[in-house]
């Protein structure tokens, strides 16, 4: 066992003789995850990559309220429950985390047993819609202007849009001529980009806590009946709009192809997929949701996706310098199938408003 693990448990009360094994877990990009099973317990211990994560501290402050705020609940309402949620463990000395002597940031949880997986058929997408929004439903009285911003203007697809302009003009890469006809459809959907934000600036669409990760492997599912238990990897919780985690689930989930197909006859948006999520999401939020943000969950769909590919692009023409690549033009191939994906979501939202509107009447 790393001697500098080994250190890091014992703040937590934790000492050696009581480890039966630390072992790597899971295969997240960001952070550093170790499983620890001592005689008694089980718990994951993770590094946070304060490279991407600028204020460990205040981001730990933000999964402690909300977390906290979902046990209390639970506890109330549902006795039983109230521990199969993401629980953070605090240091002998109290503190959320905990800091190295180079200058690293630790955090420890309790380990849920259960299981996740990176695609699924009906039941599957209808669990995990089930469980996000269930999840929503539990934070819907949380003040969510008390959050950090995590990362300032995650969504703001008008920003995204106005980084992707600069990264037009600079052309630091010389790329700009190979991607015309990407530039056109980008520039095509410039006057929409502002929808959600400006709505949340008016107040027309209400604050939320959102969790910004809404994929598939972020739900924790029971073993044996696959029902989902809770959601997990909440450092991107921040203050925002339903419709980013509902459109960017939908991105993820319903998509009928890899995020970089090469073969975009083989990209579409599926309809069954979006009908399984959906049914799940909005029976758990039921009279949570707001006329302004029913008016615009299809749209949502469409805006997260085509945010997606515009990210894709601004990275293409920088230089490939901020999502990791596996070969030459995978951003390249990442914005042609986004955007492939989004064209085929646009022509479908009348096909997507009805299977939303049938489900919100049976709520």
């Amino acid at each position: 066992m790393e001697k500098y693990l080994l250190d890091i448990l014992s703040e937590y009360g934790i000492n050696s003789e009581e480890i039966k094994y630390i072992k790597p877990f899971g295969n997240g990009h960001i952070n550093s995850t170790y499983k620890i099973r001592t005689f008694s317990d089980v718990f994951i211990l993770q590094k946070i990559n304060h490279n991407v994560f600028k204020n460990p501290y205040k981001l730990m402050e933000n999964i402690v309220a909300v977390t906290s705020f979902i046990k209390e609940k639970e506890t109330k309402f549902n006795p039983g429950k109230e521990n199969q949620t993401f629980t953070v463990i605090k240091t002998l000395s109290g503190d959320n985390l905990v800091y190295t002597e180079s200058g690293e940031y630790y955090r420890l949880q309790r380990c849920i047993d259960a299981i996740t997986v990176e695609s699924g058929n009906f039941d599957i997408l209808l669990t995990v819609g089930e469980t996000f929004g269930r999840f929503q439903n539990q934070l819907a009285e949380f003040p969510a202007n008390t959050l950090y911003e995590v990362i300032p203007n995650f969504h703001n697809t008008a920003k995204r849009y106005l980084d992707l302009e600069e990264a037009i003009k600079n052309n630091f890469k010389g790329r700009a001529a190979l991607v015309e006809n990407e530039i056109k459809y980008a520039r095509s959907f410039k006057d929409q980009t502002s929808i959600i934000v400006d709505g949340l600036d008016s107040g027309k669409i209400p604050l939320r806590v959102t969790h910004n990760d809404t994929k598939l492997n972020n739900v924790l599912l029971d073993k044996n009946t696959f029902k989902g238990i809770c959601v997990i990897d909440l450092d991107t919780i921040m203050p925002g709009s339903y419709l980013y985690d509902y459109g960017d689930a939908l991105r993820f989930a319903a998509s009928s192809a890899d995020e970089d197909e090469h073969d975009l006859s083989k990209v579409f948006f599926d309809m069954d997929k979006f009908e399984a999520f959906t049914k799940g999401y909005v029976s758990q939020l039921k009279n949570k949701l707001t006329e302004s943000e029913i008016e615009l969950m299809a749209f949502s769909v469409e805006l997260m996706t085509y945010e997606c590919g515009i990210r894709f692009l601004t990275d293409y023409l920088n230089g490939d310098t901020y999502f990791k690549i596996h070969y030459p033009k995978q951003n390249l191939m990442r914005t042609k199938a986004q955007f492939a994906l989004a064209q085929d979501i646009h022509n479908k939202i009348p096909q997507m408003e009805k299977i939303i509107n049938k489900y919100l009447k049976k709520c």
